[in-house]
């Protein structure tokens, strides 16, 4: 694991050679929906020593509808956050979708993370470089891993090396994607972390209710062999109840389908590592 997340990890006990998890709800809905999620994530977590990452958008941009539910407001949401971090002392993060979010999400998260769709997006990314914290691109749709090398540079020529890349699949068709698992040796490649986005990666797009769709059923598949493929982190959605989620709640893992998962991905890296 490279030093700059070693280093935020600081009040966690666990084994560098595991893999590390980033999970929360995708956005703020409540303080205490936050705090449940973060106790429980945190517990398994602390049990299964793996470092742990908590998320939650504190704005949603992008979203198919505009009726769609995207936040509670900034410093509001943003206030959440920094609670779970502090409360349970853990790193968190939270993504930006446009140059003048980055000053403010970072005084309240350790990684700020660009959208797929923002990939590309050069001011962005040399804002949130600038920032001094740790940047996690999620590879564009329409991005093949080898491409994402032009990310990383960017943010190296901003000065910050402090870089991570989430694969969460291509766009396959006009309402689907599927995931092309060489991308994971592919952006190691560039000399950074990589994680999986083990559901976003699932979601069915552009629906024409308005409302994008998933198949939470392959949540365990897609993790599985991310961690055969050498992922250094998982990206996991969760809520206790999906089914009422103010986001994506359709490719979402239930809360406490969580650990056992987690069990079964140890077995797996266990068994990569000996």
């Amino acid at each position: 694991m490279q030093k700059f997340l070693k280093d935020i990890f600081t009040s966690q006990q666990y084994d560098e050679n595991n893999f590390f998890l980033i999970a929360g709800p995708c956005v703020v809905e409540s303080e205490e929906l936050l705090l449940e999620i973060g106790e429980k994530v945190s517990d398994i977590c602390k049990k299964l020593g793996i470092p742990y990452i908590f998320k939650a958008s504190y704005r949603k941009a992008n979203r198919t509808s505009g009726s769609s539910f995207t936040g509670l407001g900034d410093d509001l949401a943003l206030g959440m956050i920094a609670k779970v971090k502090k409360q349970f002392l853990i790193p968190a993060t939270t993504d930006i979708h446009a140059k003048d979010e980055a000053v403010l999400a970072a005084q309240h998260v350790d990684i700020l993370q660009i959208p797929a769709f923002l990939c590309r997006q050069t001011d962005l990314l040399e804002t949130a470089a600038k920032t001094g914290k740790i940047v996690n691109v999620k590879k564009g749709q329409f991005v093949s891993g080898e491409a994402m090398k032009f990310a990383v540079e960017k943010i190296r020529k901003a000065g910050n090396d402090k870089i991570m890349l989430t694969e969460r699949g291509n766009t396959f068709g006009y309402q689907d994607l599927v995931v092309d698992y060489r991308n994971i040796p592919i952006m190691k490649s560039h000399g950074v972390p990589v994680v999986m986005d083990c559901t976003h990666s699932l979601q069915q797009p552009n629906q024409s209710a308005g409302i994008t769709g998933g198949n939470p059923q392959m949540i365990e598949t897609i993790a599985k062999a991310a961690i055969a493929t050498g992922a250094d982190g998982l990206f996991i959605e969760t809520h206790p109840n999906p089914s009422i989620a103010k986001s994506d709640g359709a490719n979402m893992l239930k809360l406490d389908l969580l650990e056992s998962l987690l069990e079964k991905l140890l077995k797996i890296r266990n068994a990569i590592t000996q």
